[in-house]
């Protein structure tokens, strides 16, 4: 074969398979609408996320599920952009009817409702983000029997774990899931005073990673474990009127605020009103590029939280994608 036919082969092999590699990396993002979930929408670019997880969709007391017009077209817009729509249900609150409803006795119905939810807005698939006390003997039958009529119609079922509860997961349980959302936040914040500082660092992204993919007893392979990062910032310390507001800020917030320290990881609030703990540019970079070598993908929690301008990390995270496979 001539040589330059060869190499012109080989280029092409290799650009075909980073495009499916660059593919494969999920890029998993949370939206969390207040008023109008269509508008919030728009203001993302959708060609930057793979995988859209509206928070929080729930049944009500009865097990039933109100419906949400404005979804459909949602889902229309998502996947027009190749973006993959799934139904996250729970929520860092607590959601105590769920120990009822997914009792032997209403648990059938409950699955049925979420599959006709599902079927009814064209929906991807199921993250199951219950949490904390929620999560009790009920959990794994619950993905188990949810996982099956899942399957059959090729929809996904994934789940949000926090690094606390990771023992309350059962092996049975975690083996249902397609791929899991590591919550690598909140190691503290506002609600422990005594212990201040940085509630996403680094090391609780490897933390989480080396868990669930060499301390486990079922060990995942890394492309089932998405690494989450936080688009908000912690205040802790004495926090004076003024400052009141700083309990809890959104990236967008910082940036506009505090312009000068989107590549730093914390801010000494004025007038001894605490100090802002969060993930800068330079931060999501590198977890970014932790997940391309070692993980399956990123998770964002959450979108609306984005500055949606130039310095949006949404962007960071997708020029650090990009860099990472040329």
């Amino acid at each position: 074969m001539n040589y330059k036919v060869v190499v012109v082969l080989t280029t092409l092999c290799l650009v075909f398979l980073q495009k499916k590699v660059i593919a494969q990396f999920k890029v998993v993002g949370y939206i969390r609408p207040k008023t109008s979930m269509l508008a919030d929408l728009e203001k993302i670019d959708l060609a930057k996320l793979t995988h859209l997880n509206i928070a929080f969709i729930n049944p009500d007391t009865t097990g039933n599920f109100a419906d949400m017009p404005a979804l459909d077209m949602v889902v229309k817009l998502a996947h027009q952009h190749n973006v993959k729509v799934l139904m996250s249900c729970g929520g860092g609150s607590r959601q105590a009817y769920y120990g009822k409803l997914l009792k032997d006795d209403r648990r059938a119905e409950v699955v049925k409702n979420f599959i006709n939810f599902v079927k009814k807005y064209k929906l991807d698939g199921v993250d199951v983000d219950i949490e904390g006390d929620d999560i009790d003997e009920n959990y794994e039958k619950f993905v188990v029997e949810l996982r099956k009529p899942l399957a059959e119609k090729k929809k996904l079922l994934t789940a949000a774990l926090a690094y606390y509860t990771r023992n309350k997961i059962s092996d049975q349980a975690l083996e249902q899931f397609d791929f899991i959302n590591v919550m690598a936040y909140d190691k503290t914040g506002p609600w422990r005073p005594a212990n201040p500082g940085q509630h996403s660092p680094m090391s609780y992204a490897v933390e989480h990673l080396n868990y669930w993919t060499k301390e486990r007893g079922v060990k995942l392979p890394k492309e089932k474990v998405i690494i989450g990062v936080p688009f908000y910032a912690y205040g802790f310390g004495t926090v004076p009127a003024a400052n009141a507001g700083y309990r809890e800020l959104s990236w967008a917030t910082i940036v506009k605020k505090f312009p000068e320290s989107k590549n730093s990881d914390e801010i000494v609030l004025p007038d001894n009103g605490g100090t802002l703990y969060y993930n800068g540019m330079p931060t999501i970079k590198e977890k970014t590029k932790l997940a391309l070598n070692q993980a399956g993908g990123i998770m964002i929690w959450q979108l609306m939280h984005d500055s949606f301008d130039e310095n949006s990390m949404l962007k960071v995270i997708d020029d650090t994608i990009k860099q990472g496979k040329q």
